[in-house]
């Protein structure tokens, strides 16, 4: 019978973390539930139908996220799957009015905090026997193109982007593979504002009601990239709401 796989999932408490935690219990992982909220993470933890740890932590705390792995190595021994989800975002406004310190919490979250979280499951990884893993990243449709009004999310977003080939290139020696999900639209609370009022705004000044897509889709999407032998690695993936205005000039 193969070893239990370990999978660490961060923002593991709402959202889109939450449906890719619950997902990874259903294929037999044993799941690290991380995010901020202790009692978001155990309302997950009581859903899962399978083994899990929860450690609340802050990824962009660097004394936080090294305790989180440490626990995790303590506990099991190992680690498989890291999927760096955790992300914030600010309010939307021009680019000359954003706050530093707006700038400076998200690029903490959202781009230092999937750094510190990958050099710590790299070091397990490493070191592990058998050797090697998978990480996933969490990118966002954001990636590719910007909304209006979102530089430090969009900013963060493409910088993750190349953090991924990176890590993709420097730890092929290491049997780890590296890939990022790009997410458009899945229903989570980030995403209840475009389906409120008039909706969101777009590029021509219009605002509109935009599509949405499970979070549940999102999981299913993930457990196909973890699934894969560690000489096989999907580097990017978009997963999106069909109808959402992403494809084209609408």
């Amino acid at each position: 019978m193969a070893a239990q796989k370990i999978a660490l999932v961060t923002g593991a408490g709402t959202g889109v973390g939450r449906a890719v935690s619950l997902a990874l219990l259903r294929e037999g992982y044993a799941v690290v539930l991380t995010g901020r909220r202790k009692d978001k993470l155990e309302e997950v933890a009581r859903e899962a139908n399978g083994p899990t740890l929860v450690v609340p932590a802050d990824v962009a705390d660097p004394a936080s996220v090294k305790a989180l792995f440490a626990k995790t190595k303590e506990t099991y021994g190992r680690l498989d799957l890291l999927f760096n989800n955790a992300g914030i975002g600010a309010p939307a406004m021009p680019i000359d009015q954003v706050p530093l310190d707006k700038w400076q919490a998200v690029v903490a979250t959202n781009l230092t905090g999937v750094f510190l979280c990958t050099q710590e499951a790299i070091k397990i990884m490493k070191a592990q026997n058998p050797r090697g893993g998978r990480i996933i990243n969490n990118g966002s449709i954001s990636a590719h193109a910007p909304r209006p009004g979102s530089a430090a999310y969009t900013a963060t977003k493409h910088a993750v982007t190349g953090l991924t080939k990176q890590t993709a290139l420097d730890c092929r020696p290491y049997q780890i593979c590296c890939g990022q999900i790009d997410i458009g639209n899945a229903v989570t609370p980030l995403t209840e504002r475009m389906v409120q009022g008039d909706g969101v705004l777009q590029p021509d000044g219009r605002k509109m009601i935009e599509p949405r897509m499970a979070a549940e889709d999102v999981g299913r999407a993930v457990v196909y990239m973890a699934g894969l032998p560690l000489d096989t690695n999907v580097l990017f993936m978009t997963v999106m709401a069909n109808l959402m205005p992403f494809v084209g000039r609408g």
